[in-house]
């Protein structure tokens, strides 16, 4: 009788070699070694400065353009409230011509009979008017008694006023108004010298 037979053991490669693959293929694993002449090496470097260069000068173009944009939002803001500033500036001024009309009627004003009820209404009209145009941030120029200063009042006589100095106002004929930091209308005056 023969012996039975021991299945074969598989060879093992000591531990200090390193198993290759058939045709001496590297693992994938392992990254292939590229040799590069001199001036390959400089073109690479080249090309990556260029890179460098042409990515900067898009970051900047693009910061610069953030810029401007922010800078037209601005500016578009802006003119949309000098647009609605004038527009509405230019409804006032109708309405204050309105609201002299109503102030000189109320300067000769009847106290007796049923003129005084008609006044009395007329000046109820004219605190109403005068309330809207608050809330629009229509404001009354002070003049009265003040001294002249030709960027709120105009001037249209210069009189000598043994009470008032020099440049004072005498009275003030029609009343001037401003919106915001604009005069919509100067007050006409009458100066002292």
């Amino acid at each position: 009788m023969s012996k039975p037979k021991q299945p074969e053991k598989p060879k093992e490669t000591p531990p200090s070699q390193p198993s290759q693959p058939e045709d001496n293929q590297p693992s994938q694993d392992q990254t292939p070694m590229v040799a590069l002449t001199l001036e390959e090496y400089a073109a690479l470097e080249q090309q990556r400065d260029e890179a460098r260069q042409q990515a900067k000068e898009y970051f900047d173009g693009w910061q610069r353009e953030r810029a401007d944009f922010q800078n037209y939002k601005r500016r578009i803001e802006r003119d949309q409230t000098q647009i609605l500033d004038n527009t509405t500036g230019r409804i006032v001024k109708k309405y204050l011509v309105i609201l002299d009309d109503l102030e000189r009627a109320l300067k000769s004003r009847p106290t007796e009979g049923q003129g005084a009820a008609w006044a009395d209404g007329i000046e109820l009209i004219a605190r109403k008017l005068q309330n809207i145009l608050d809330q629009e941030g229509v404001k009354r120029i002070p003049a009265e008694e003040q001294i002249f200063d030709p960027n709120l009042h105009e001037a249209i006589t210069h009189e000598d006023h043994p009470e008032r100095k020099s440049g004072e106002i005498i009275e003030v004929v029609q009343q001037g108004y401003t919106i915001g930091e604009r005069v919509l209308r100067p007050a006409l005056v009458r100066v002292a010298r």
